[in-house]
């Protein structure tokens, strides 16, 4: 088998967790099951990754650059902000539909007992979220000389809620409930006050 033939190790560890916590809903995912789902020993994920936070880190890794590469797409190939926004929480929606297992990483499910850290970059995940709406919010008052009945700030806190209210409810849901279901409409009501 040449390099280009032999599958990625450390994407299967990845790709392996990413499916265990999609398929084993409010259950810890342990070393030793994830060591068996790949087909390796638990000592040959410790060669591609030090620790189980390291694993963890892999996918909030994957989720950072999947979502904020799209973002920055959203942000070249639009300019007025309120199409801006709802792009931007639409990809997120459709996201976490296509990845119910990150969704129990982004709501906290899959990190009970994990290292506090994990928690902190999921933490900073959605703050830099807010950060984007709230920039993409204080900009339309440059280009498009229009403000909102409230603050930039209180705007993007909401539309970060949205966001997270929608993921907990898809793992709550046990991924039935899916994130992208009525935004359409509950986007009309949202900035139905603008």
């Amino acid at each position: 088998m040449t390099a280009a033939q032999k599958p990625n190790r450390k994407q299967q560890i990845l790709e392996c967790l990413a499916k265990m916590l999609e398929t084993c809903p409010g259950q810890r995912i342990t070393t030793a099951k994830l060591a068996a789902e790949v087909g390796v020993s638990e000592a040959a994920l410790y060669r591609h990754f030090p620790s189980k936070a390291r694993m963890f880190e892999g996918l909030i890794d994957f989720i950072e650059e999947s979502t904020f590469s799209r973002v920055n797409l959203i942000l070249s190939d639009h300019k007025e902000a309120l199409v801006r926004c709802h792009h931007i929480l639409h990809v997120l929606l459709v996201f976490s539909e296509r990845n119910p297992g990150m969704c129990r990483i982004l709501a906290g499910d899959a990190l009970m007992g994990e290292n506090e850290r994990l928690r902190t970059r999921v933490n900073q995940y959605f703050e830099k979220l807010e950060t984007q709406f709230k920039q993409v919010l204080r900009e339309r008052k440059l280009r498009e000389g229009k403000g909102f009945s409230i603050s930039e700030q209180a705007l993007a806190n909401i539309l970060g809620a949205y966001v997270e209210g929608k993921i907990s409810q898809y793992v709550r849901s046990g991924f039935t409930k899916k994130p992208s279901e009525d935004f359409n409409d509950q986007w009309q009501f949202l900035m139905a006050g603008k």
